[in-house]
């Protein structure tokens, strides 16, 4: 039975993803590279610094990552505290808060800076129902890497068997599946050109499951 649930945040709990492509593509014009959808896309899933470090690497950037990691994330500040129509998924208020009441333990494991995820969790009050927030910026390396996920199950009161994983980008679900944890793959309108094939079950409304539903995936 599932008795902890492991949360990606970006596409999943809210979609911050647009104000981050507009900071990102607002710093690469002003590093004058031309970054296709289809590269970014692939990006989906990393922390900023290892988008960066693929940046300078694919586009010969001198700047130190740090540096335009800082820059990055002061373009998206500046647009993420000026958005007034930022919003949870749907459905997914009601999800945290129906695993919650029935006893289920929440974690958060997102590639996003903590920065970001403060951000967030104090905008929408989601602090109370989670137990531990872990950041990507803490590991080197980015999904599809299991180390953020097998860190998020080493955080839980229960075993790795009686967790689940709920991602919606290709590289989530590969970390899930390294990380050996069952996914649920969130298949949202808002994550374009991701993969979820790998995920053991796949859900495209968050008010078609709720708590009982989760506990019997396994």
């Amino acid at each position: 039975m599932v008795k902890t649930v492991i949360f990606d945040m970006d596409g999943v709990i809210v979609d911050t993803e647009p104000v981050h492509k507009y900071a990102y593509f607002k710093h690469f014009e002003e590093l004058k590279i031309d970054v296709s959808e289809e590269l970014y896309a692939t990006f989906t899933g990393n922390s900023t610094k290892n988008v960066y470090q693929k940046i300078k690497d694919q586009f010969g950037i001198f700047t130190e990552v740090e540096e335009l990691v800082l820059r990055k994330r002061s373009l998206f500040n500046d647009a993420f505290d000026t958005k007034p129509d930022l919003e949870l998924i749907s459905g997914v208020e009601n999800l945290i808060k129906d695993l919650h009441a029935n006893g289920m333990e929440l974690i958060l494991a997102s590639s996003a800076s903590k920065s970001t995820i403060t951000r967030v969790f104090n905008r929408f009050n989601l602090d109370q129902y989670f137990s531990y927030k872990v950041s990507g910026e803490d590991f080197p390396k980015s999904k599809p890497d299991p180390t953020i996920f097998l860190h998020a199950a080493s955080l839980s009161k229960n075993q790795k068997q009686d967790c689940i994983i709920i991602e919606d980008s290709t590289n989530g679900v590969k970390a899930a599946c390294a990380a050996g944890i069952y996914c649920l793959g969130y298949n949202s309108e808002n994550s374009k050109l991701q993969n979820l094939e790998g995920a053991s079950v796949l859900v495209d409304d968050f008010f078609k499951i709720n708590a009982q539903f989760i506990k019997q995936l396994k």
